[in-house]
């Protein structure tokens, strides 16, 4: 603070900065669940703040928060990359979301709306169209929509935050499952299998869904893993 700064100038500034810092790290996190970025990918300082545009400082803080949280990892003094999860990591995480996603889905399953099983079959709609075309990017954005759709209708805020930290962790990976989970349309039968048993009110064959697509997915990255290590 310099002569000319008045300590309330100072205050507010600094408020400011750390509203520029929460926005990037919500920004990147979701963007990191919802698969944006590949495993390997890496994010210089000055590209997520062009890309955000706020500045250097709040990128900077949101990138060292997400290391913290393991989500980024730092193999440079200034290069922070998006990690890939190794076996161990997989099978911990995908464990926790059968347990946390399978409760959030039953817990909720009697409150999806026909305004919440059309919103779900449009965004599946979306989903399948992505597939058939290849744009599994695409994919991925509404495959997380779909998810939490149905984990929201828990109302259970706490819950719904440790998943999303789950999400955070694996989000990249999911990459991984293309293209053969979208050939054999693996997720594709798993959520119209949940939407239908939204429809018959049936809360324990909802999350059968939910945990046989997290399941299938997992058959799926824990072989690119084991090819991953066969290549190192």
């Amino acid at each position: 603070m310099n002569e000319n700064t008045t300590e309330e100038e100072s205050s507010a500034s600094e408020l400011h900065s750390g509203r520029l810092s929460d926005f990037a790290y919500s920004s990147i996190k979701e963007q990191l669940a919802r698969g944006v970025y590949k495993p390997g990918h890496k994010l210089p300082i000055r590209s997520v703040a062009e890309m955000l545009k706020v500045g250097a400082t709040p990128a900077r803080e949101a990138i060292n928060r997400l290391v913290f949280e393991g989500a980024l990892v730092m193999v440079g003094p200034k290069t922070v990359i998006v990690p890939h999860l190794d076996l161990s990591a997989l099978y911990e995480v995908t464990q926790m979301r059968l347990a946390l996603e399978g409760l959030a889905t039953e817990k909720g399953a009697l409150r999806a709306t026909n305004d919440v099983l059309d919103k779900l079959l449009v965004i599946q709609e979306k989903i399948t169209l992505s597939l058939e075309e290849k744009r599994y990017g695409d994919a991925l954005h509404d495959n997380k929509e779909f998810h939490f759709t149905i984990y929201r209708l828990c109302e259970m805020p706490h819950l719904l935050s440790t998943i999303e930290a789950l999400w955070l962790r694996i989000g990249a990976s999911f990459h991984d499952l293309y293209p053969e989970f979208a050939e054999a349309k693996y997720g594709v039968h798993n959520h119209l299998a949940a939407i239908e048993a939204l429809v018959d009110k049936d809360p324990s064959a909802v999350r059968a869904a939910m945990e046989n697509d997290i399941r299938d997915g997992y058959r799926r990255l824990k072989k690119a893993a084991q090819e991953r290590l066969k290549r190192q």
